[in-house]
């Protein structure tokens, strides 16, 4: 629940903004369900809508529970609920993310689960994996059930290599021979680059080459910053290699989303989400020119790694109809419904086992690239505390520095660890 000392916290972690929320969150507002218990569902891609409709679909028709399902864009879904918890009239289910879910469990924003999973004769919470379980449950009681598990993959523009002469990226690639072909399909006249990335493309984009390389961002206590370790400075130094020379330049990367940079001819590779194979199947131009293929490993320590994450269902804690929301809750975290999310394309499930029949809703690509990523590299999760979201902008704008040439990538990752070690310790 809310506590004075947390409001100090966050008041410490530049987030007074929130606190309205959060104090909200422990008020007696009630949900927006209407028609009699009719639940409203928020997510933030569309890409996804037309299969989780189905799912929701069977549901109503199983329990006769009304329910409907509203995408708002990544930015306005959290400010959404924001708003919704101060003014008492959030979404009554919802997908809860990494970044975010420490704040919203630890203030009594959330509807808790805990009972209702222990007495479930539905739910088979043994078949997910554990740190999406811990990583969702706080203080001993559960706020989300696991909704997917994702990986990272490399896509790239068959026509582009295809006209270069170049062998297409596989299973033996290391991240030597990634720079060696970037700069290969890097034009000097600035109508393509070899890859793209950014700063803030963390989970998709230098995570993995960190984590690769023997780096990392955080301690495994999660309490200190590794972002000044030799390791992740020596990877960071190759991230800097590829953004100097063979990438966008950083104003247009922060201009543009990297996606619709590579949709639109513009970049040759680019690490991606499994997350976005929905869109990408539905955009013409990936479907005719472009693959996907696992992502590359280190040459010295023979890595192949992913960052990995795992949105959650999640419920607002004064719903109107908390036993419907439960339901659906359920309802979604079944074998069969993950089973049913992966064959219809919404993206891997979060059970273990299901999502085989995944890469077989489309033909257009190789997405058994993210299983085989999922089986055969070391899964690294997504580094998260309470105040992720702060620590990682902050590290975007240190790393701002150097990515526009004012400062050494070193001397940027140093200033990295100091501002996000000051960002950790408010949490301690």
């Amino acid at each position: 629940m809310w506590n004075k000392s947390y409001c100090k916290k966050a008041a410490a972690l530049g987030m007074a903004t929130l606190m309205p929320f959060l104090m909200a969150g422990c008020g007696n507002g009630g949900g927006n369900s209407e028609d009699g218990g009719a639940l409203n569902i928020t997510i933030w891609d569309t890409a996804q809508q037309d299969g989780l409709n189905q799912i929701v679909k069977e549901f109503t028709e199983e329990t006769g529970i009304q329910a409907s399902i509203q995408v708002v864009t990544w930015d306005q879904y959290w400010t959404l609920l924001e708003a919704g918890a101060q003014g008492g009239d959030m979404p009554d289910v919802f997908w809860m993310h990494s970044n975010e879910a420490q704040k919203y469990m630890a203030n009594g924003i959330l509807l808790d689960l805990t009972d209702y999973i222990a007495n479930s004769d539905k739910l088979e919470m043994d078949q997910y994996p554990q740190e999406l379980k811990d990583f969702y449950t706080y203080d001993g009681k559960t706020y989300a059930i696991p909704k997917d598990r994702d990986t990272i993959a490399l896509w790239y523009n068959k026509t582009m290599f295809d006209e270069a002469g170049l062998e297409y990226p596989n299973e033996d690639w290391t991240w030597d021979d990634y720079y060696e072909a970037a700069k290969k399909l890097t034009k000097e006249d600035g109508t393509q680059y070899g890859t793209a990335m950014n700063p803030s493309g963390t989970q998709d984009g230098w995570y993995n080459i960190v984590y690769s390389m023997g780096g990392s961002v955080i301690s495994d206590d999660h309490k200190t910053s590794m972002m000044d370790s030799p390791e992740t400075i020596e990877a960071m130094n190759y991230v800097d290699k590829l953004v100097k020379e063979c990438m966008p330049s950083p104003q247009v990367m922060s201009e543009t989303a990297l996606d619709v940079l590579f949709s639109s001819g513009k970049i040759a590779m680019l690490p991606m989400g499994s997350w976005m194979v929905g869109s990408f199947n539905q955009n013409d131009y990936i479907r005719e020119n472009c693959d996907v293929a696992v992502l590359p490993k280190d040459a010295e320590t023979g890595k192949r790694v992913s960052i990995y994450n795992g949105l959650g269902w999640a419920a607002n804690a004064n719903t109107s109809n908390p036993e419907g929301a439960k339901k659906l809750i359920e309802w979604f975290g079944t074998k069969e419904m993950q089973q049913k999310q992966a064959e219809l394309g919404v993206t891997m499930a979060a059970y273990d086992g299901v999502s085989e029949s995944w890469k077989n809703y489309t033909d257009a690509f190789n997405i058994q690239a993210y299983l085989d990523m999922l089986d055969n590299s070391e899964l690294v999760f997504r580094p998260a505390t309470y105040s992720t979201v702060t620590w990682e902008n902050q590290i975007g704008e240190d790393l701002k520095a150097a990515w526009n040439g004012e400062s050494t990538m070193e001397e940027a990752c140093k200033k990295a660890a100091q501002d996000m070690n000051e960002i950790l310790a408010e949490e301690q």
